[in-house]
């Protein structure tokens, strides 16, 4: 509702200067006063255009608020200081609207998104920074579902990559392990911890002698002829971990639509197309000299042509030459003829656009409890599939460390020609997570005394120091039931169960969202299911409380609101009116910005927003929960006044947490 009162204010706006001024304005900036009391909109305009019309800002301000005329929705507008216009809304009105959950129809923007995330390499168990990575990824995909949006969500699976290779080597070279025994293991429940495992020991064997770094590039190489047994058992570990991944994942109600993998980008040539496309445009040039003599290289993403033999006579070639200096060089393809990881993602986004003429073979591979399908690229699939590439608009959730790379992908994609796709594709970065010193002792980790000293300790896959997703998520229901179990011994150990799980999903997702993506996340246990402060319970215990009370009144607060509200427009307009009404006004306002703050999480891709305004609309709920008894209150009127205001405000509330992938058990 508030968003839908800005957009009409900014229409009425851009009416009166076109109108009055012969203006064409296509930003209308409007800002949100300090106090609710000021109003609920404010307009810094007349500062605008005091220098177009060469007028004092505040005769200009008067001059809109004279003439602007009445606003559906608003009350009136006032001049404030040297030129500033506060709008006001009709409460009464805005309160009846919320109330009975209006949804004003809005501009949906045409085109399918793709939201890329997770892109765990399948050779170990999903560690707490894939947490941060699928989380961001997963309630962005809710945010733009929110707004009305088309969304693909795809995980993308680097099958052929170092970190496969890795795994393959030790089982075969550490371990000596038979494609058979492999297969046998991968049945295993914790198939990804056994390859965790192992995964620190190659690394520990390449260190001990640097010729064993040969085995890896043998292996990356014999990963990618299709038909050999390296890849095989590269497709069976891959494949085994994926499934786990899935799992894991499932745990926290993440889901995927398709799984493109890096091997089909491979063997159904991808990227021979892309390549041959690269080259014709120039992108891709071939090395004849220096360190990456026989490579095929590209500008590094930044920099620029250089130009040289100026002045060149009439009818002789270009003077500009396109050359990259060895320093500005990105490496596309190993001399050896090997494809980088950036190759195939160019290949792979092109495909993203359908710009690239060709189409992977689908194969179910993975049903959710819900019923939803899960698609796996194949070279050969399935006639009756979605249809999944070709989209509008690309968001990768990948960590700040990959910006380079993706900022060569989009270089590409310009190069190409298509600079509209490059204006469309994303790169939604973050940083790492680490754990705080207590958290990593409570995990069981040991500690120096230089590391309990550490604001944070960074986790290493590599070393095997690191918190496997599943434990945490364990340790975090253990935590949580213990105190359910206090709390609530009178119910069954099942539904306690269910509870602290619910309890423990919001804390953790929560908690990962709370901090601005660019934020390095020290996780810890205490912190994140505190029931007080910024956290996931703190949010969901407002609920909790909210709904107590509909339950000793005996209502059901699904349809209170929109039973009453058509009866109570005057009750509204009476206790949503004077200063002492202001606190309660507060509230209802918040709980009229959850659409609003939705599109700003989207336009900035700050899923933080979203996580803020739970936290304020829980904070204001509490205070008001305190101090305003509601089924004591004498006067029936304010009382069905009251509960219409928990009403909305539980209700926004769950929506919110909903889009952030929160549940709200029923006590905490």
């Amino acid at each position: 509702m508030y968003r839908y009162l800005q957009r009409r204010l900014a229409g009425a706006v851009r009416e009166f200067l076109r109108r009055n001024y012969s203006l064409e304005l296509e930003t209308v900036v409007i800002e949100q006063p300090p106090k609710v009391e000021l109003g609920e909109y404010a307009l810094p305009l007349a500062f605008d255009l005091a220098k177009k019309l060469r007028r004092a800002p505040r005769k200009i301000a008067d001059e809109v608020v004279a003439g602007l005329g009445p606003v559906e929705g608003f009350e009136k507008f006032e001049v404030a200081g040297a030129g500033y216009i506060n709008a006001r809304v009709d409460r009464a009105a805005v309160a009846v609207a919320l109330a009975s959950d209006e949804k004003p129809k809005h501009d949906v923007p045409d085109g399918k998104i793709l939201v890329e995330h997770s892109s765990i390499n399948p050779n170990k168990a999903a560690h707490i920074g894939h947490l941060r990575n699928a989380i961001l990824g997963d309630t962005f995909v809710r945010l733009l579902e929110y707004a009305g949006r088309e969304v693909d969500v795809q995980n993308y699976i680097d099958n052929t990559g170092v970190q496969v290779a890795d795994v393959v080597v030790g089982f075969t070279h550490i371990e000596k392990t038979s494609g058979a025994e492999i297969e046998q293991l991968s049945r295993q429940p914790r198939f990804d911890y056994y390859c965790w495992d192992l995964y620190a020991r190659v690394s520990q064997w390449y260190e001990q002698d640097k010729q064993n770094l040969q085995v890896r590039a043998q292996t990356l190489h014999a990963i990618e002829d299709a038909a050999g047994e390296t890849a095989a058992i590269a497709d069976l570990i891959s494949v085994a971990v994926l499934r786990r991944h899935l799992e894991t994942m499932d745990r926290l109600e993440i889901e995927y639509d398709f799984l493109p993998r890096e091997s089909e980008i491979l063997h159904l040539h991808f990227w021979d197309a892309a390549f041959a496309k690269l080259k014709e445009a120039g992108v891709l040039l071939f090395e004849t000299q220096g360190k990456n003599k026989g490579c095929w290289v590209m500008r590094r993403a930044g920099t620029s042509k250089s130009e040289i033999a100026e002045g060149a006579e009439a009818g002789a070639e270009s003077a500009e030459k396109d050359e990259i200096s060895e320093d500005d060089q990105k490496v596309i393809v190993r001399s050896n003829g090997t494809v980088g990881y950036v190759g195939k993602d160019i290949a792979y986004h092109m495909w993203k656009f359908g710009l690239l003429g060709r189409d992977f073979g689908y194969r179910n591979f993975y049903r959710y409890p819900n019923g939803h399908d899960c698609w796996i690229s194949a070279t050969e699939g399935e006639k009756n599939h979605p249809h999944f590439g070709d989209v509008a608009e690309i968001y990768n959730v990948i960590d700040a460390r990959q910006s380079e790379a993706q900022n060569t992908v989009i270089e590409a994609l310009r190069g190409l020609g298509h600079g509209e796709a490059a204006e469309h594709y994303t790169h939604f970065s973050y940083e790492m997570v680490a754990l705080t010193p207590r958290c990593a002792a409570e995990l069981g980790y040991t500690l120096s005394e230089e590391d309990k000293a550490r604001s944070y300790i960074e986790v290493s896959g590599r070393r095997g120091f690191g918190v496997k997703a599943d434990d945490l998520i364990d340790a975090l229901i253990t935590s949580a039931k213990k105190e359910v179990d206090s709390r609530h011994p009178q119910l069954g150990d099942s539904e306690r169960r269910t509870i602290a799980t619910q309890i423990a999903i919001g804390a953790l997702r929560y908690f990962m969202l709370k901090y601005t993506k660019q934020s390095v996340i020290a996780f810890d246990f205490k912190e994140a299911l505190s029931f007080e402060g910024e956290t996931g319970p703190y949010a969901q215990y407002a609920v909790v409380r909210a709904t107590s009370i509909f339950r000793k009144a005996g209502i059901d607060p699904e349809p209170f609101c929109k039973d009453v509200a058509g009866n109570l427009s005057s009750a509204f307009a009476q206790h949503l009116t004077g200063e002492a009404a202001n606190e309660i006004w507060g509230l209802w306002l918040t709980a009229a910005k959850t659409s609003y703050i939705v599109d700003q999480s989207i336009a900035t891709t700050e899923p933080a927003y979203l996580a803020k305004h739970a936290f304020q609309l829980a904070q204001f709920f509490n205070t008001f929960y305190h101090r305003h008894p509601i089924l004591s209150e004498p006067d029936e009127t304010r009382k069905q006044f009251l509960l219409s205001t928990v009403a909305v405000v539980r209700r926004e509330l769950i929506r919110t947490l909903a889009v952030m992938g929160i549940t709200v058990p029923p006590v905490m």
